[in-house]
């Protein structure tokens, strides 16, 4: 098994948590760098923990001076779409300045890989359904444009500097790990999935749906729900593709399936067994009426397979849900 160290940068909130479980299973050495700023101490299931900030280039630099860090995966961006619309300040400070000062850290230290989540949110209104790698990209929100922004970044240090990347663009990330002890947990909840299982739990009295007047089968939005452990496992491929020394890739990460609102509902209570109080509201600014990517890149140049359907996405959603209710 290797004995390469990962700096997960993130590794504390929810899709980070995922990889830094799965990089520990596979015998990687894991490091977790996080400022708990959304991230959450309890779902960290490795003891080399360190509680900082990529601002904070001083730390960054003792980091990298006392570990021989082989690559570096950064989850560490906010990504509150109505947020980044309301306050963009805060999301091109964190999600570029900051990874621009932690790629140079980098470069100081000859580290020469990195891993990016990006996100779907680059292309915005796409021109065509499925989504492709070669679309092009016009973010129409704060948000995608700072993934756009670092992409980019990534592509001129690539060629000034050989630093080498993966940048994944993935879609509605969902579901929890098998065993219950990480799932999704973010304050606010604002994603769909778990705010549909804690209305199921009561934790909410009702859950909405925004717009039920688009050109869908049902009316609903449409969109591609994508397993967080399938996420991972695209990381750790694109990571080890880099090791064995191919080139820096961009690739979009879905199941190539759209699900609507209302299905996603539909589903989660035969799942759960429960009823619950839906109702029916205006549409949200910004929101595309279908998202589906097409991954055959990943599936072709990462030999990626996904393993779980929407009914264990919302299965072991659900389980994580049950057991972490407030009580």
């Amino acid at each position: 098994m290797s004995k390469d160290t990962i700096l997960v940068v993130g590794g504390a909130g929810y899709i980070g948590s995922h990889m830094v479980k799965m990089l520990d299973e596979k015998g990687y050495n894991v490091i977790v760098y996080d400022n708990l700023s959304t991230g959450f101490e309890d779902l960290i299931l490795v003891d080399n923990f360190i509680k900082g900030d990529i601002a904070n280039t001083r730390k960054l630099d003792k980091v990298f001076s006392e570990n021989d860090i082989d690559a570096v995966m950064h989850f560490a961006a906010f990504t509150q779409v109505g947020e980044s619309m309301k306050n963009p300040q805060k999301y091109y400070k964190n999600n570029v300045v900051n990874v621009y000062k932690l790629l140079n850290r980098m470069l100081k230290h000859d580290i020469e890989y990195f891993i990016f989540s990006s996100s779907a949110a680059v292309y915005g209104e796409p021109e065509s359904i499925p989504i492709r790698e070669y679309l092009p990209r016009n973010p129409i929100n704060t948000y995608g444009k700072t993934k756009a922004m670092v992409e980019d970044i990534l592509e001129d240090y690539d060629r000034a500097y050989d630093l080498k990347y993966s940048s994944l663009r993935y879609f509605n990330a969902a579901g929890a790990d098998e065993s219950s002890k990480i799932g999704e947990k973010h304050d606010p909840e604002t994603h769909l999935i778990p705010l549909v299982l804690k209305t199921a739990l009561n934790e909410r009295e009702k859950i909405y749906i925004f717009g039920t007047d688009y050109k869908t089968k049902d009316g609903t939005c449409i969109r591609d729900y994508i397993h967080v452990n399938d996420l991972a496992s695209a990381h750790l491929k694109a990571m080890e593709r880099l090791f064995e020394g191919e080139s820096s890739e961009v690739f979009n990460l879905g199941s190539g399936k759209g699900y609507s609102v209302r299905e996603i509902i539909e589903k989660s209570k035969q799942i759960t067994g429960i009823d619950f109080e839906v109702e029916e509201a205006g549409r949200r600014p910004g929101d595309p009426p279908v998202l589906i990517a097409e991954s055959k890149k990943a599936d072709m140049l990462l030999g990626w397979q996904r393993k779980y359907s929407l009914e264990d996405i919302i299965r072991t959603a659900w389980q994580w849900h049950k057991r972490n209710q407030r009580s």
